[in-house]
């Protein structure tokens, strides 16, 4: 089976990845989000069909990459494949899960929620700049993640508002079962 963690930036994807790692025997994390950063940073006289737009899924590349690495992992795991990511263009989103649901029709999605408001408490809790110079990239996709999860379309509705990490993973643990 593969779990997709979907959400905004802050929401608590990563960890609540971690811990739901331990509930469930054999899993294990695939964060397609390191693949992303090397292709940002490809020299430029590699020429990946747009890049430069601060925002690694746009690039056609790492979303193929996204469905062959879960794939790779799904082969060599014994258990569940948990992917913390975040969507909020419904094209790239059909383009992944897609691709995952053609190698393996047990894919769970849920959408990890909270308000903008304890978004924007939880990146500067970890020291992320929400303001400012230099923080106009994450401001404005909180705000595309905020209006986007409005409808249920990104995955199964998780509210993480007044949750602690462990109870939104033991929540999906027994979703899951």
């Amino acid at each position: 089976m593969i779990v997709l963690l979907n959400g905004s930036f802050g929401v608590g994807k990563t960890t609540v990845a971690r811990i739901l790692r331990a509930y469930l025997e054999g899993s294990a994390i695939y964060n397609p989000e390191w693949v992303g950063s090397v292709l940002m940073r490809v020299p430029k006289w590699i020429k990946l069909k747009r890049t430069g737009e601060n925002d690694f899924q746009h690039i056609k590349l790492w979303r193929k990459s996204t469905i062959t690495g879960i794939r790779v992992y799904r082969w060599i795991t014994p258990g569940t494949v948990i992917v913390p990511m975040t969507f909020t263009h419904r094209d790239y989103f059909d383009e992944v899960v897609t691709g995952i649901k053609s190698f393996d029709s047990e894919l769970k999605i849920f959408c990890l929620k909270a308000s903008l408001n304890t978004i924007k408490i939880r990146l500067q809790q970890r020291g992320t700049q929400i303001e400012g110079a230099g923080s106009e990239w994450i401001a404005r996709r909180i705000i595309e993640c905020s209006n986007a999860y409005i409808d249920d379309y990104f995955g199964e509705p998780i509210d993480t508002e007044y949750c602690s990490a462990q109870d939104v993973a033991a929540d999906i643990a027994s979703r899951l079962n």
